[in-house]
């Protein structure tokens, strides 16, 4: 069986957990019975040895990855640390903060929040990338993006929106700023619950296009295809 730590970096607003799970639940679901998962709260210090995993996910956060709170920069080293010596997968906060820690750049965008269903194109496909696609449409809920890529990581997916969406780092490392983990039912209601903080107009835009079909069981095959070579 395939062992994989997951760093819990975030949690759902309280009033989601009880209907959606926790990101951590959300990741095993995505996985399936072939993996077995150990959850490490790295706010709280939790941190696993690299060596004693086949992979590592880093989930998404309401945190930004700039932000000055120890457990950031204790991420941080420990990505830098991890790198090469077990697969790293990052989503959302995990994309921004892999892409920070191997020397990147992270902003909150001037573009404004991305909600929704996003679609994007594949730039620059990989043995893991089975069955192949043109494109991905995944939930999305970000405001921060990669601005700036490291310059020995590649891009995977882009859109015009999110220049930076997937990046992969040799056989070693990958990310995505989508979220392949969420249902259409939680973005929707982590969404709405957001109206107010975000135009009621691009709320409405949003939740209708998590009405339409997704790709999140291929890039969930992805991720387990780069888990298991």
């Amino acid at each position: 069986m395939t062992r994989i730590a997951i760093l819990k970096t975030g949690a759902p607003p309280p009033e989601l957990a009880p209907a959606h799970g926790d990101y951590p639940t959300m990741f095993g679901t995505l996985l399936g019975e072939a993996f077995e998962t150990t959850v490490f709260d790295v706010q709280r210090g939790e941190w696993p040895d690299a060596y004693g995993f086949d992979g590592v996910i880093i989930t998404g956060s309401a945190a930004g990855v700039y932000e000055d709170d120890p457990w950031i920069g204790d991420l941080l080293e420990w990505i830098r640390a991890a790198h090469g010596r077990t697969r790293l997968v990052g989503v959302c906060f995990g994309h921004q903060a892999m892409a920070k820690a191997l020397g990147g750049r992270v902003e909150k965008s001037e573009r404004g929040w991305g909600v929704g269903l996003h679609r994007y194109q594949v730039t620059d496909g990989a043995e893991w990338m089975q069955p192949a696609a043109a494109t991905v449409a995944i939930p999305v809920s970000h405001q921060d993006q990669v601005v700036a890529v490291p310059n020995h990581a590649r891009v995977t997916l882009r859109s015009d929106f999110t220049p930076y969406a997937g990046l992969a780092w040799g056989d070693a490392a990958i990310s995505f700023q989508g979220h392949p983990e969420f249902t259409p039912g939680f973005a929707s209601d982590l969404t709405a619950g957001r109206r107010g903080r975000i135009d009621g107009a691009l709320v409405d835009r949003a939740l209708e296009s998590l009405r339409e079909p997704d790709d999140r069981a291929l890039v969930s095959d992805w991720i387990r295809a780069f888990f298991q070579p």
